[in-house]
């Protein structure tokens, strides 16, 4: 799920890009640090939409820089317990496959797939039905539900099933 959230973060500054750009400077190595990173706590920062506040800066002792307090709002991206998602997969192997939403990487086991398919081994790996009609494989699209998320200080991990009404591949990149 998106949410749209304000975050502070104290942001180190080298004296040489101090002058009359020295906002925008702040806000483009902002933009650098934190977009695309993943905190435990809240989620994977999408963007950037705004600064609120840039404090007034304290110099460190023997160095130099200089520590700003930037107060700003961002779209972050948390994948909750019981969520829908639609992601593409990335890798299919007999415990089950790996399918990515975003930045999330979400696993499906054998166990949480339909008992009517099976997996099949070769040149691609997939998952298929007995009669051949749906089959998941690498770049398939499939619809999941998140069962089970865990958090680390930089990453989430997800469990996914397909084992559900109105779950499973979207669609299927050989057709």
């Amino acid at each position: 799920m998106f949410f749209h959230i304000v975050l502070e973060r104290n942001m180190q500054l080298h004296p040489r890009h101090f002058g009359r750009d020295l906002r925008p400077k702040l806000v483009s190595k902002l933009m650098k640090d934190v977009e695309g990173t993943c905190s435990g706590r809240h989620g994977f920062i999408v963007a950037i939409t705004g600064v609120e506040n840039v404090g007034n800066g304290m110099i460190r002792d023997g160095t130099g820089f200089v520590t700003f307090p930037v107060k700003y709002q961002c779209v972050v991206f948390r994948p909750f317990k019981g969520e829908i998602l639609e992601a593409v997969v990335t890798m299919v192997n007999k415990m089950g496959f790996f399918a990515e939403a975003g930045p999330v990487q979400i696993f499906v086991s054998n166990h949480l797939i339909p008992d009517d398919m099976e997996f099949q081994s070769g040149d691609m790996p997939n998952y298929t039905t007995s009669d051949g009609s749906v089959k998941i494989q690498k770049e398939s699209e499939v619809r999941l539900k998140i069962i089970g998320t865990r958090v680390d200080a930089t990453e989430i991990f997800c469990i996914g099933t397909i084992k559900d009404d109105f779950l499973g591949v979207i669609s299927d990149p050989t057709s």
